[in-house]
């Protein structure tokens, strides 16, 4: 018995560590570059995440060729934390290039391998201006999608406007569409050097509640490509209530928001951690207030409101809260929203303001 139930133990123990160790996440296997200028050597950012549970341990990062310098972090990275492998290509021969770098980790015996492809050319083409959002073979003019004001049983649409970087044809594929999204593509295949359209559709009658409904697609920018922070794109949805069945005497007895300020100037942080900031939300009409969301769009903003029923004449507070820690680490707005029952107000933004 005694010998049983040694063995029990060693048995588990063997599982408990098999699954607590690290895990090293890159963020895509291949790093399209796009367009390099000839004798300008190139700096690179290969980012990864550790998905394991334990401390992720880059031993060593070695380099397939003497045209690339390596750097890769020397401290640990915390389970779930993301860390950076910076290559140096010194873009000496014209073409096109495609160079693999080896990467040695606590997580496993066998290594694991990234590369970077692009095109050395004597001539870079300056996409900057137009298409800012620069993603190697692809570029896009923004990697945010608003659909405002929506109302129950509407189907509006929004085009994202992409550019072919690459001297090869691309085919453009959103990962991770929602059920209340559809994706079209115009072309399917972007020719070198030409842009695109990626039309998308809203079915409201999908999305789960009243307010901001908000998601991140993914563009895939070759076979394969994974999810990560460099192709993704947030698509925001705002449902509204409807008043289209209110008659004028209903109209006349709704209630009515009164904000004591639309623009949130919260100062600067001076070295502090959060800024925080109260405004008033009164009801200047005849029957109660019903808040029906607060929400925010971009993660350093958190908020706190004393009561979501307003009766009429009477005000409630809304605090307000900026985290340091998160500013710059959202694509979101820095604002916050107001879904009422009041006709005149349905919406209401608060935008945040930060001093530097």
């Amino acid at each position: 018995m005694r010998y049983r139930l040694l063995s029990i133990v060693c048995c588990l123990l063997t599982v408990v560590t098999s699954f607590a160790q690290p895990r090293f996440v890159a963020d895509t296997d291949i790093k399209k570059v796009g367009e390099v200028e000839f004798q300008v050597p190139r700096q690179f950012k290969l980012g990864f995440t550790n998905k394991g549970s334990e401390p992720l341990i880059i031993e060593d990062v070695k380099a397939s060729c003497g045209c690339l310098e390596v750097a890769f972090p020397k401290t640990p990275i915390a389970a779930g934390s993301r860390g950076e492998i910076t290559l140096t290509y010194d873009a000496k021969l014209l073409g096109s290039f495609y160079k693999e770098v080896e990467v040695m980790t606590n997580a496993s015996d066998k290594p694991a391998y990234i590369a970077i492809q692009g095109t050395v050319v004597t001539e870079v083409h300056d996409y900057s201006d137009e298409f800012p959002i620069d993603l190697g073979n692809v570029r896009l003019v923004t990697n945010t999608v608003e659909f405002e004001d929506v109302n129950m049983g509407d189907k509006p649409t929004a085009e994202l406007r992409i550019l072919n970087a690459d001297r090869t044809a691309f085919r453009p594929e959103l990962m991770h569409l929602p059920p209340y999204l559809s994706a079209e593509y115009l072309p399917e295949d972007i020719p070198a050097g030409k842009t695109g359209t990626i039309r998308l559709t809203l079915d409201s009658e999908k999305l789960s509640g009243l307010g901001l409904n908000q998601t991140s697609v993914y563009l895939s920018r070759y076979m394969g490509d994974k999810i990560g922070e460099t192709n993704e794109i947030l698509v925001s949805a705002i449902l509204l209530p409807s008043f289209a069945d209110m008659g004028e005497e209903a109209l006349a007895m709704a209630p009515e928001l009164g904000i004591s300020e639309s623009s949130v100037d919260m100062g600067a942080f001076n070295g502090k951690k959060t800024l925080t900031h109260t405004i008033l939300l009164t009801n200047t009409g005849k029957s109660d207030l019903h808040i029906h969301a607060v929400q925010v769009f971009n993660k350093a903003i958190s908020v706190d409101i004393a009561n979501r029923t307003i009766r009429p004449g009477k005000t409630t507070k809304l605090k307000i809260t900026v985290s340091a820690h998160y500013m710059g680490k959202s694509k979101g707005r820095m604002r916050v929203m107001l879904i009422t029952d009041a006709p005149k107000q349905a919406k209401q933004y608060l935008n945040i303001e930060i001093r530097e």
